[in-house]
């Protein structure tokens, strides 16, 4: 009696764990609340220009935020113009924002998102550092305040543009892209740029190890060969980046109007 027991034990035992396992891929495949695609379609929406997601709309509202507070720091500098490059580097944020601006309203007003009117609190205290700054102090605060908040955009910009589902979204990415670049290429024409104090404060928040080669031990390694195609193919385009001789060059930012 008692073998008949266990016999009949190991079959029950046997059969939970085979339907088990067959529930397990149900699961796995039927039901992904707490999983990253989860958390994708959670947070996002169909339109006729594809899925609109929340990283989509964020973008959104940063690029918006960043003219509302760049384009009154670029006139302030146009106004005060201490140097040069300052005055210049203040009329090429205005330009570049007033244009992004223009385009991130058609976008939202098409996708249905709503964008604020107002700087963020941090972005306003930031413009109240420029207009209380003086002197030098003033050039510093321009050049790294403003690099450091287009340094950060431009990471997002480049998440958005990389995995971005929705047409009108790519296409604005691409065009944040080259306004952002040459904005920060501008502020570190200035000469006031201090990296050293961005890239101290890039790794205090990493958390991952770094990795690549092995630092210089003084000597010479062997000269890297060029990357070049094989054959003699026809080519007919130009190289995106202009010389690093040319020491005034700028992103070429002649886009066509949005739609």
């Amino acid at each position: 009696m008692l073998r008949r027991i266990n016999g009949t034990a190991l079959i029950i035992a046997a059969l939970v764990a085979t339907l088990g396992a067959l529930a397990f891929p149900v699961w796995s495949y039927a039901d992904r609340s707490g999983t990253g695609e989860a958390n994708l379609d959670a947070g996002t929406v169909a339109t006729q220009w594809g899925p609109l997601s929340a990283t989509d709309r964020d973008f959104l509202v940063k690029v918006r935020l960043a003219g509302l507070w760049e384009i009154p720091a670029g006139q302030q500098a146009l106004e005060r113009a201490p140097t040069e490059a300052i005055k210049s580097t203040g009329d090429h944020l205005i330009v570049g924002h007033t244009d992004l601006d223009r385009r991130t309203r058609s976008v939202a007003a098409q996708l249905g998102v709503q964008l604020p009117n107002q700087p963020s609190d941090e972005q306003q205290g930031w413009l109240r550092e420029l207009t209380e700054a003086e002197g030098e102090t003033y050039q510093r605060k321009f050049a790294n305040l403003l690099r450091n908040s287009h340094g950060k955009v431009f990471a997002l910009i480049a998440e958005v543009r990389h995995t971005t589902r929705n047409s009108l979204v790519r296409q604005l990415a691409t065009d944040a892209n080259q306004t952002v670049l040459d904005h920060i290429t501008m502020l570190e024409s200035t000469g006031g740029v201090d990296f050293d104090d961005m890239a101290r404060e890039a790794a205090g928040q990493s958390t991952a190890s770094p990795t690549g080669p092995p630092p210089p031990n003084g000597s010479l390694p062997p000269a890297a060969g060029p990357a070049e195609p094989s054959g003699s193919p026809e080519l007919t385009s130009e190289p995106s980046a202009q010389s690093p001789e040319d020491e005034g060059r700028v992103i070429n930012t002649d886009r066509p109007d949005p739609s």
